[in-house]
């Protein structure tokens, strides 16, 4: 394993420093906003104008990309996450915060792509699933290590924007001083609707309220500990330990969901959310123990949900088009990312703390009642039919480069083969005089 990632160390180390970065970047500014009397809807717009700028990033930056080149990009993208932290630590308003959050979110696309694709050019097919194991570990323990940070010390002063600014600084450091060569051209996103519902209609709707659910509780998550009274420790626990939770969840609920209807699999794991809803809901917990219990069982559901959706579209999509089917439900997800926080944000400024699992049980409902009509709708794929359940983070930090790097080599030149032809019909087609 060791002489797999030797080559790929320098990206591994720059993905780790901007997901620690950016794990602390993304909890500082709700607890900041807080503690200034930001209104949750102006809180909520700030996951809103995130989202906006990732979902941006994914469709640009490779265009970026393609003009200045991989370490160049990748430099501007880290100097502007830095720039953009700082910039909110200096004037303290949600008018200014929300769309310098916008510019963080294109950035840290950008600087992912970029990073996911260096990997997926160096993995050999031998290695590739190593090198994606690991690269999902190092984020998920560098943005719970940057969330956690918080409690280090005081979230009112302008410690933890500097540091994450530093930190952002750093990530560039690695690739800057890489001697390897650049890698392929990043994978252009094509968000084809009618594909995937043709596909997986299924699929389509539960990433959307998926994109919901998640893009609320990510943004939302410190806002509602404050609200019921966490101290900073138990809030920088809040917001991490469902990522945990999550992840640990994936190696039973994938074994399952490779045995049987992942429909049905998807069907559980959003009951056991809507029961974790209800408990924020009826109980409306004041107390740490509860408040952490009630979060993990609510992360180990959500962090689950968007694998199982990805990898039952994929037993479903054509030979050599996975890769395509999940960067589409990625800018799905997205989009709803950008709705979620601000719907969650008016729910929380009208019913309180509450209002944030208010938004999710409604998500996770209509998730439960469309799938149900589904299974009965559909026959389940066959067993021989169906590809690997395939571990991710949260999907709030994938990017279409991970479905690249997740996937085989096979898809992945089919892809690029795809990509080429498209390219030549473009060319001929601008070349063709229409008046022949």
């Amino acid at each position: 394993m060791i002489r797999q990632l030797l080559p790929v160390s320098a990206l591994l180390l720059g993905s780790g420093l901007l997901l620690f970065a950016g794990g602390m970047h993304g909890l500082i500014l709700p607890v900041r906003g807080a503690a200034e009397g930001f209104g949750a809807t102006e809180l909520g717009l700030l996951g809103t104008g995130w989202a906006v700028g990732y979902v941006a990033g994914c469709f640009y930056v490779p265009r970026i990309v393609g003009s200045v080149g991989h370490i160049r990009a990748f430099g501007v993208m880290c100097a502007f996450a830095a720039i953009a932290i700082l910039l909110q630590a200096l004037l303290v308003t949600p008018e200014f915060w929300i769309p310098v959050r916008a510019v963080s979110g294109f950035c840290f696309a950008g600087a992912a792509m970029i990073v996911e694709s260096w990997l997926s050019d160096r993995a050999s097919p031998q290695s590739r699933g190593t090198i994606f194991g690991v690269y999902t570990m190092v984020n998920l323990g560098a943005t719970t290590a940057g969330q956690l940070a918080i409690a280090t010390g005081d979230a009112s002063g302008f410690l933890f924007f500097a540091v994450a600014a530093i930190v952002y600084s750093l990530a560039l450091v690695p690739t800057a001083l890489s001697t390897s060569e650049s890698p392929a051209p990043l994978t252009s996103v094509r968000l084809n609707l009618p594909l995937l519902w043709r596909n997986s209609p299924v699929a389509v709707v539960a990433v959307f309220l998926v994109g919901i659910s998640n893009g609320s509780f990510g943004t939302l998550s410190a806002v509602y500990a404050d609200r019921v009274g966490l101290t900073l420790g138990a809030i920088a626990l809040f917001a991490s330990i469902p990522v945990l939770a999550g992840a640990l969840s994936q190696v039973p609920i994938g074994f399952a969901s490779d045995r049987m209807d992942r429909r049905k699999v998807l069907l559980v794991v959003a009951v056991l959310a809507v029961a974790a809803d209800l408990g924020f809901i009826l109980l409306a917990p004041q107390d740490q123990m509860m408040n952490l219990v009630l979060v993990s069982i609510f992360g180990a559901a959500i962090f689950a949900m968007y694998p199982i959706i990805v990898a039952h579209a994929n037993d479903h999509a054509p030979e050599g088009t996975s890769i395509q089917v999940s960067g589409g439900l990625l800018m799905v997800y997205g989009l709803g990312n950008i709705a979620g926080p601000l719907i969650a944000g008016v729910a929380m400024s009208a019913a309180g703390a509450s209002g944030l699992f208010l938004t999710t049980i409604v998500a996770h409902v209509l998730m439960i009642l469309y799938t149900a009509l589904r299974i009965v709708q559909r026959a389940a794929v066959a067993e021989e039919d169906k590809g690997a359940f395939q571990m991710s983070a949260p999907a709030r930090g994938l990017t279409p480069e991970t479905a690249a790097l997740a996937g085989g080599e096979e898809e992945a030149e089919t892809l690029e083969e795809a990509m080429e032809a498209e390219e030549a019909d473009q060319a001929r087609s601008t070349s063709t005089d229409p008046t022949e």
